[in-house]
């Protein structure tokens, strides 16, 4: 068996890199700054990064089918034009709550965009609790809320028969799975499928490889972890040089390469060294499994 390596691909400071996704066809990585307002592209060939500011937090960012990209930013669903930068709102969610800002979001296995709210901070490191919640934006643009009582949410994905959606929720420190109804894209059955210990750190964004099991990045645990949702247990744990991974993706020519994201977001400047960079990019290499290439967004 290949050996593991992690390195720091990407030495820039993200303030809180979030939501990667592999461009096949591009040979890039799209992900977002969400303090910073950022979405961006990364060439892991060519070192090139391209990024464009947009107005509000951009919690996540996913590929579009007909081209460009669709975001999840302050309370909006909107469209992304990468050749003008140009900004398309389709839709806007927790109007009644002026603090709230999206957060994490994908495609579903059908092309429809699910993505989840909380409160901005109302003091450092503190959110109001139960302010979220799981929204799915649907390829006709119409959307419908999943559910609410939602602290921060966070990663999600689906399994390989589409039958169940795993959902992160993240001061619950669990992870949970959902019945997912894939002609509907409506959920039920909420359940633990796995709680993190002490050390493990919060649960942060996750995705799903090739085998149908998970891997969860553990914001303040230092690592990623992977977990057998058929056991709901941890079956390997990844120890990473820096203390915030935010979330992560499977990328490189046959989706064998891990990436994954972090924040620098108030975190001790002795946490940095010239090797290893609060806030950038990791890459991990000889996991000896293969990731699943993202879904577009059908509408």
């Amino acid at each position: 068996m290949s050996s593991i390596k992690i390195e720091c691909a990407l030495r820039e400071r993200y303030k809180i890199g979030e939501s990667p996704s592999w461009e096949e066809k591009e040979g890039t990585l799209l992900f977002v700054d969400i303090t910073d307002k950022m979405v961006c592209r990364w060439n892991p060939k060519t070192g090139e990064v391209q990024s464009i500011s947009l107005e509000a937090p951009v919690g996540s960012a996913v590929l579009r089918k007909s081209g460009g990209y669709i975001v999840a930013m302050g309370n909006k669903f909107a469209t992304l034009n990468w050749k003008d930068k140009t900004v398309t709102t389709l839709a806007c969610v927790d109007e009644d709550k002026p603090n709230n800002r999206f957060n994490d979001g994908k495609v579903d296995p059908e092309g429809r965009f699910v993505a989840g709210t909380m409160s901005q901070e109302i003091r450092p490191a503190v959110v109001e609790r139960s302010q979220g919640s799981l929204f799915t934006l649907y390829p006709d643009h119409s959307v419908v809320k999943n559910f609410d009582m939602v602290d921060i949410s966070n990663g999600l994905d689906w399994s390989l028969d589409y039958k169940t959606m795993y959902y992160i929720d993240s001061l619950t420190l669990a992870v949970d799975a959902l019945d997912y109804d894939v002609k509907t894209g409506k959920t039920s059955n909420r359940r633990t499928l796995y709680k993190l210990e002490k050390d493990e750190g919060y649960p942060d964004g996750m995705c799903i490889d090739a085998e149908g099991k998970l891997w969860v990045a553990c914001f303040n645990g230092g690592r990623v972890i992977r977990i057998d949702p058929e056991t709901g247990k941890r079956i390997q744990t990844l120890k990473l040089p820096i203390e915030r991974p935010t979330s992560c993706c499977f990328g490189g020519q046959d989706f064998s390469e891990l990436y994954v994201t972090s924040a620098c977001d108030k975190t001790d400047e002795n946490w940095n060294t010239h090797q290893y960079v609060a806030g950038g990019i990791y890459r991990i290499t000889g996991l000896g499994v293969k990731g699943m290439p993202p879904k577009a967004f059908a509408g």
